[in-house]
C-alpha cells in the first residue's frame, strides 16, 4: 500500500507526468462536500505521498487527461453534474513547475466519455463521446503551441465508452462502446493524423463496452475483457495492425469489466480489479503473456475496486489509486504492483 488520496473518488483521471509524478484529477467524491468535484493530487514515487496540486478552475468527471510534451498535463471536457447530460466545453492545463492550473481554448464540442490520445506531432486527439444532444462522431485535435482547438475529420460510428490506442505507425485505433442507438458496437475505425481521416477497419469478434485496449511491444493491440448483453466477458483478441484483422487470443481466468490494463517493462500486460456479473467488485490482477497468448493470475490488490486508474510509473511499478468498491462507496486508497 502507499499513502492516501485525501479524498474518497471515483471517475477521475491519471496522468503519469514528465517529471514522475502521477496527476490525479476531478471526479466524484464522497462525504460531507461531495459529488463532482475540482479537486486534485500529485503522487511522488520517490517520498511515497500525495499532495495538493490546487484545484482545477472546473469541476468535473468521465472527463479525459493527457500529458503533454512539453510537460504540462491536459484535462478537458467531462461534466460537473454526474448523472445528468451536462457536459464541458472546458479545458484545462496543469503546470507541474508553478503547480497552477490555467484554462486553455474551449472544445468545440461539450463532450463526457470520449477518448484523448497524444499524437506523434504533439497534438491531443480527442474524439467521440456523449453530450444533451446525444452520442457524438465527431472529433477535434488540440495544438498545445497555440492553445486552441480545430475540429478534424468525423468518426465513421458516433459512440461513447470506446477505447482508443496509439499505433506504431501514429495512426489511432478506436474500439468498440456503444452507438446512438443503444447498441453494444464491435466496430473498429482508424485515424490518420497525416490525412484528419478515418477509414474503418475490421471489425472485432466481440461486441464490447467498458473494455480495456492496450498496445504491445510487437506493434499488436490486445482488447481484453468489457461487457455486452451475455454479461461480463472474460474474451481477448488481438489487432494486427499489419493486416487489418483481429484474432482471438487466450481468455482472462476472470471475466471482468471496468478493469485497467498496464503494460510492464518487461512486455507483459497487467489486468487489475473491475467488475464481474452482479455488482461483484474484484481484487484480483492477471497477466497476459504475448509470447504465450496466455493469462496468468499474479498476486491480489489489497482492495477490491472498479471505475479506478492504474498510472505506469518510471520505475516501472503499477500505481492503482481511488475507484468504486463492493457496498457502493469509494476509496481513497492507493496501491503498487
Amino acid at each position: 500500500m502507499t499513502g492516501n488520496i485525501s479524498f474518497q473518488v471515483v471517475w477521475h483521471t491519471a496522468s503519469t507526468l514528465a517529471n514522475g509524478l502521477v496527476l490525479v484529477a476531478g471526479g466524484t467524491v464522497t462525504g460531507t462536500s461531495g459529488g463532482v468535484r475540482n479537486l486534485a493530487e500529485s503522487y511522488n514515487p520517490s517520498t511515497n505521498t500525495w499532495t495538493s496540486t490546487g484545484n482545477m478552475n472546473a469541476a468535473r468527471c468521465y472527463h479525459t487527461a493527457s500529458t503533454l510534451a512539453n510537460g504540462l498535463g491536459l484535462v478537458a471536457g467531462g461534466t460537473d453534474n454526474a448523472g445528468s447530460n451536462g457536459a464541458l466545453y472546458l479545458a484545462e492545463s496543469y503546470n507541474p513547475s508553478t503547480n497552477t492550473w490555467t484554462s486553455t481554448g474551449n472544445m468545440n464540442v461539450a463532450r463526457y466519455w470520449h477518448t484523448a490520445s497524444t499524437l506523434a506531432n504533439g497534438s491531443v486527439l480527442v474524439a467521440g463521446g456523449y453530450n444533451s444532444g446525444g452520442y457524438l462522431n465527431s472529433a477535434e485535435l488540440y495544438k498545445p503551441s497555440t492553445n486552441t482547438w480545430t475540429s478534424t475529420g468525423n468518426m465513421n460510428v458516433a459512440r461513447y465508452y470506446h477505447t482508443a490506442s496509439i499505433l506504431a505507425n501514429g495512426l489511432v485505433l478506436v474500439t468498440g462502446g456503444q452507438n446512438s442507438s443503444g447498441i453494444i458496437l464491435n466496430s473498429a475505425e482508424l485515424y490518420n493524423p497525416s490525412t484528419g481521416t478515418w477509414t474503418t477497419t475490421a471489425s472485432m469478434n466481440t461486441v464490447r463496452i467498458y473494455h480495456t485496449a492496450t498496445t504491445l511491444a510487437n506493434g499488436s493491440v490486445l482488447v481484453a475483457g468489457g461487457y455486452n448483453s451475455g454479461g461480463c466477458l472474460n474474451s481477448a483478441e488481438l489487432y494486427d495492425p499489419s493486416v487489418g484483422t483481429w484474432t482471438t487470443t487466450g481468455n482472462m481466468n476472470f471475466a471482468r469489466e471496468l478493469h485497467t490494463a498496464s503494460i510492464l517493462a518487461n512486455g507483459l500486460v497487467l489486468v487489475a480489479g473491475g467488475q464481474s456479473n452482479g455488482s461483484n467488485y474484484l481484487n484480483s490482477a492477471e497477466l497476459y503473456n504475448p509470447s504465450t497468448s496466455s493469462w496468468t493470475i499474479t498476486r491480489s490488490m489489497h482492495n477490491a475496486r472498479a471505475y479506478h486508474t492504474a498510472s505506469i510509473l518510471a520505475n516501472g511499478s503499477v500505481l492503482v489509486a481511488g475507484g468504486s468498491y463492493t457496498n457502493g462507496g469509494y476509496l481513497n486508497s492507493a496501491e503498487l504492483y
